[in-house]
């Protein structure tokens, strides 16, 4: 058999970092792999997409964004 048996792993453009403690707390935003700047919520998220050429049609499509300790929806820690 000559077919690949390991699960497909996204790699998306956009990955998101969790919750940092601030006033009012933000979250990382890296786009391919340089971080980007800061969002304290979701259409931050979109506006750095937008600035490098990036559609974003589906925030819950993982090869699309990656969220990393929480959703679209965390932006307080818990």
């Amino acid at each position: 058999m000559t077919e690949v048996t390991s699960p497909h792993i996204a790699h998306p453009r956009i990955t998101v970092l969790g919750v940092q403690p601030s006033t009012p707390p933000f979250r990382i935003v890296e786009i391919d792999g340089q971080v980007v700047g800061e969002a304290k919520e979701v259409t931050d998220v979109l506006e750095a997409a937008a600035a490098f050429g990036i559609t974003v049609h589906d925030l819950d499509d993982p090869e699309v964004v990656r969220w990393v300790g929480g959703d679209k929806f965390t932006w307080r820690r818990h």
